[in-house]
């Protein structure tokens, strides 16, 4: 009876985890919707700290791991495209990929890795202290005062990082495709070319939303700390896996909804 016993338990940890998971997702709506009514109760100031951190301190790591995107899709995409004898249309391509799909999505995953997992192992730490039940005897809802501005830091941070991102990546394959004879005013026409407003803007909006299920996992799996000695631990790694999953579940279902609307 182990091997049942085991699966009726794996059953019930999944239907308890989605529960949890509802209710937070439920009350951080409502959170949000009470400070679109009443915008005073935001705290400004602790957005603001979250954003510097999640935005201005990984700029190095995200413009970095964009620049090497840019090389290595560039590198690639030329070895087939010589056979052609078309290599400057790699710049073609490589704007596109980077500002709808690429540069979004690495940022994405960048910032699931580094903010997603300090949002869990801050607020973990003050769980397992007991600051959050301490917040809530005075009244003071954790969502509220935690969870919303750093979700919100991750939205607006996303768009800032993306931007960089896609930036870098274009100067890496700006400086592969001049490696390869192709003047550099060339390869930026190309991208100016097939860069619409609309192309730009889908991705700096794809990154936004990424933001928020970075933000959201992050904090979930905060407030769902256990008191173990590893509790702080295990809520860091959930909010890495649940937030690439997340992320790449969601960019599957952009993806197949830009097809059916020919977007």
């Amino acid at each position: 009876m182990k091997p049942f016993e085991a699966l009726g338990r794996r059953a019930c940890e999944f239907a308890e985890s989605t529960r949890e998971n509802l209710a937070f997702l439920g009350e951080t709506t409502a959170c949000a919707l009470g400070m679109l009514v009443h915008p005073g109760r935001f705290r400004l100031r602790d957005a603001a700290l979250a954003f510097e951190r999640a935005s201005f301190d990984a700029l190095p790591v995200t413009t970095g791991i964009g620049f090497l995107l840019g090389l290595i899709l560039a590198f690639e995409s030329a070895a087939a495209l010589r056979m052609f004898g078309v290599e400057v249309y790699v710049s073609d391509l490589l704007a596109i990929g980077l500002f709808r799909e690429l540069g979004p999505l690495v940022t994405a995953i960048v910032l699931a890795g580094r903010t997603g997992s300090a949002f869990a192992a801050e607020i973990g730490a003050m769980k397992v202290d007991e600051e959050l039940d301490a917040l809530t005897t005075m009244g003071l809802p954790p969502v509220r005062f935690l969870v919303m501005p750093r979700v919100v830091a991750a939205i607006a941070a996303m768009p800032v990082l993306t931007i960089f991102a896609e930036l870098a990546g274009l100067i890496g394959g700006a400086i592969v495709l001049s490696m390869m004879e192709v003047p550099t005013p060339v390869f930026w026409r190309h991208v100016a070319d097939v860069s619409t407003v609309f192309t730009i803007s889908f991705g700096i909006v794809k990154g936004a939303f990424f933001g928020a299920l970075v933000g959201l996992v992050g904090c979930a799996a905060g407030m769902r700390t256990t008191t173990a000695a590893d509790g702080v631990g295990r809520a860091a790694t959930s909010a890495v896996v649940g937030g690439i999953v997340s992320i790449a579940v969601a960019d599957g279902l952009l993806a197949y909804l830009c097809y059916l609307w020919n977007i």
